[in-house]
């Protein structure tokens, strides 16, 4: 029976996947989500105070997943008037091209990824509802937030230990409340109680990765806000009393931060 064994020929090797198909696979995701991206961006992307955009503004068609095309296709354009609806058209593709292109640079295990994946999904909207209406609402804030740390949780939980969690936790907390202390002391010339909420996941998601790593990010954001407030400035697009959303700042500090600590 051993010498059978022995003599037994070896199975034949797996076939291997080919090179291109995870791309393929990321990139067929991508194109089906946007849909929900644009979406988020047209509900949301209304002044403060104003319901929820659920229909074209112009003609009151009704906007919803069940009949995505043209209004939430790259088009961007009511199916009955034609007018543009929610963000500029290839704006959300472009936007979540790039995200997926920072998800795929930063090196994580499985949840830590997941956890990046969520709250990119969460900041592509975001950044394009600030720049468009200065707000950033409760209904993706929260959930970015409390996706990252309970995917980080898992992490935790399955093999990076609990030290990095509370980190995050802490990091998170903290910077949003610095953020928050701002509106408090300083009014309309600090922060946002928007941005303070961001920064609850923001902070949470650079923790993770460590303490300079938390600092970097904070220190790319304060850097482009101040450099892009002064080109604004010199070429006379905004007064010293302007008020620029920071939400955008913020996320592209964060992603340097990611892509720098690498």
């Amino acid at each position: 029976m051993t010498g059978e064994r022995l003599r037994r020929p070896p199975d034949p090797p797996l076939a291997s996947p080919a090179p291109g198909r995870p791309s393929r696979v990321r990139l067929t995701a991508l194109l089906a989500g946007t849909p929900l991206l644009r979406l988020a961006v047209a509900r949301y992307a209304v002044p403060p105070g104003e319901p929820d955009r659920v229909a074209c503004p112009r003609c009151g068609t009704p906007l919803g997943l069940d009949r995505p095309w043209p209004a939430l296709s790259p088009a961007a354009r009511c199916g009955g008037c034609r007018a543009r609806v929610g963000a500029p058209a290839g704006a959300v593709e472009l936007a979540a091209l790039a995200a997926l292109a920072v998800l795929v640079a930063v090196p994580a295990a499985p949840a830590e990824r997941a956890a990046l994946a969520w709250w990119l999904c969460c900041a592509v909207p975001l950044v394009l509802i600030d720049v468009a209406v200065h707000r950033l609402p409760d209904r993706l804030t929260w959930p970015a937030a409390a996706g990252v740390l309970a995917l980080y949780g898992v992490a935790a939980a399955t093999s990076a230990g609990i030290a990095p969690w509370l980190r995050a936790a802490l990091a998170g907390a903290g910077l949003a409340l610095a953020f928050a202390a701002t509106t408090l002391l300083l009014g309309r010339r600090g922060f946002g109680l928007g941005d303070a909420k961001l920064a609850l996941g923001v902070g949470a998601l650079l923790g993770w990765y460590g303490w300079p790593v938390l600092v970097l990010g904070l220190l790319v954001t304060f850097t482009l806000s101040a450099l892009t407030s002064l080109a604004l400035l010199l070429a006379r697009r905004v007064r010293w009393s302007s008020h620029l959303p920071f939400g955008p700042f913020l996320a592209l500090g964060a992603v340097a931060a990611l892509l720098l600590a690498r």
